[in-house]
């Protein structure tokens, strides 16, 4: 069979969009099938889109996400109806900590990118029933159509049993009772355009939470716990909406009920296909983790397939993105379970520690769901650790992460534009004031394959920040993946331990011996 492109992604929600669009930016041909006869616009459904998400969809050709969202900085929460803490996130980078925006914008802003990309073709009304791997490519089965392709990334949703089970994966964990009721409407709410409000147990709600998030255009998403028998009415949803707004006017937009998943699959990649978002992982809500997991997914899966497409670097790459993002998923998994035991009890014991929590506990064992935040890949075999730059752990909630290896470089505005915005073509190693930039330059130039490029931190910034704000000593070289994980942080650096950081940060495949 002739291929039809380099790449097949199945789906074309959020996470599929992504992929396409970074698949394409490293010029590989990307042919993207999804089931449904075409865009369904309705409703707000994932709407927390968070800073690093931001920045990898503005290198993807969709900056709008970020200029159009909502930035709401304060979150509030409240016990029954009392104020019990509020916090704000620290401004970290020219870009807005979070932003809320409905995913029907959001996939329409992807799809405006999409259509720009002449690499990208998209194709309706293809249910992708099950795939055939062999050694040179994988063979998508679409019922009785048949296409072809070397690779394939599965962004095909919480609902594609097919496409995991002609992998051989399973897709382990649980479905909690509770549902919940979402609401989108548009009010005047003086106040609380800019924050989230989160409230355990009110008088309006009793037992269950209340969720109420700001979006554009003077629209708010209220999330309700409901019971798992209970079916919504117009005049219980009307009932239910003023007892938050009061008599004001409002308009209901939108409203849906659902319950939420905790659940991964046991591998994922399996040979030439990669999944990705919720066809890999479900998590409960709390924390935006969801489409915040699923985008830096497809960014990890494009950039190494872009380079083991382009002979940049061998299989042992493509494994390591099952290392990553299932770590990634699995620490997902475990913050947003101590949410929801914390959330929904199960046990008499949890009932009493969430009762006396709320009731005048330390306001920090209080959890409503910390947010979103990116992976750190400290462990991952791509990273080259350095002793003297030991990760710290976890920030507090809200605060920038200390940079080490494994951790996501820091943005910042330069002259030329944002830090990150240097990272996205290759490698970028970035030399202190002491490291001569010609000698790197030639001597990497002999032996490395994969696109590289080599900066010194004056040469970018003059002002010294950068170098105040990363830590870097005068005699260090920093290596930067091309997603702006730090992959590499040496010190008394020459272009020789420079090199073999690269070689380890492709996965092992060997550079070139110097002539």
């Amino acid at each position: 069979m002739i291929p039809e492109a380099q790449v097949v992604v199945i789906g074309a929600g959020p996470v599929g969009q992504s992929a396409a669009l970074l698949l394409a930016r490293w010029g590989v041909q990307v042919l993207v099938l999804d089931q449904r006869a075409g865009r369904e616009p309705a409703g707000s459904k994932s709407i927390c889109q968070q800073r690093d998400v931001l920045d990898i969809w503005a290198a993807a050709g969709a900056a709008g996400v970020a200029e159009e969202g909502v930035a709401w900085t304060t979150a509030r929460t409240y016990y029954r109806d009392r104020e019990l803490l509020t916090w704000s996130f620290e401004r970290e980078g020219p870009l807005p900590p979070c932003v809320n925006l409905s995913q029907t914008r959001t996939e329409q802003i992807l799809d405006a990118a999409i259509a720009a990309q002449p690499l990208i073709e998209v194709r309706w009304n293809h249910e992708v029933t099950a795939l055939t791997q062999d050694g040179s490519g994988v063979t998508v089965h679409c019922g009785q159509r048949l296409l072809r392709a070397s690779y394939v990334v599965a962004c095909a949703g919480a609902r594609a049993p097919a496409v995991r089970r002609s992998l051989g994966v399973a897709f382990n964990g649980e479905t909690f009772d509770d549902q919940f009721l979402i609401c989108d409407i548009r009010a005047d709410l003086p106040g609380w355009e800019n924050e989230r409000r989160f409230y355990f147990d009110p008088v309006w709600n009793p037992g269950r939470q209340v969720l109420i998030h700001p979006c554009p255009g003077g629209t708010f998403r209220i999330d309700w716990q409901i019971a798992p028998d209970y079916i919504p009415t117009d005049a219980d949803i009307s009932r239910k909406i003023r007892q938050i707004i009061g008599d004001r006017p409002y308009e209901l937009l939108w409203h849906s009920t659902y319950r939420f998943h905790s659940r991964i699959v046991s591998r994922m990649r399996v040979g030439r296909v990669l999944l990705a978002g919720d066809c890999a992982h479900l998590v409960a809500p709390f924390g935006a983790r969801g489409l915040n997991s699923g985008v830096p997914d497809a960014e990890n899966a494009a950039w190494k397939l872009a380079f083991v497409l382009n002979g940049w670097a061998g299989e042992g790459l493509l494994e390591s993105y099952h290392i990553e993002r299932h770590a990634a998923a699995r620490e997902n998994l475990e913050v947003t379970a101590a949410t929801m035991r914390f959330l929904v009890p199960r046990t008499a014991e949890e009932r009493t520690r969430r009762r006396a929590v709320l009731e005048g506990g330390p306001v920090e064992q209080i959890d409503s769901g910390r947010f979103a935040e990116p992976f750190w890949y400290v462990d991952s075999p791509l990273t080259t650790p350095e002793p003297e730059r030991p990760f710290l752990g976890r920030p507090p909630k809200g605060a920038p992460c200390v940079p080490a290896p494994g951790v996501i470089l820091p943005d910042m505005a330069l002259s030329e534009g944002r830090l990150r915005e240097f990272c996205r073509d290759g490698f970028l190693v970035l030399l202190g004031d002491m490291c001569d930039s010609s000698l790197f330059v030639q001597v990497l130039g002999k032996v490395i394959t994969a696109p590289l490029a080599v900066r010194g931190l004056a040469e970018i910034d003059g002002t010294g920040s950068l170098a105040e704000r990363l830590g870097a000593g005068p005699d260090e070289a920093w290596l930067i993946r091309p997603d702006s994980y730090i992959a590499a942080i040496i010190p008394h650096a020459g272009p020789e331990s420079v090199a073999a950081a690269v070689s380890r940060a492709i996965g092992g495949f060997p550079a070139r011996t110097t002539p």
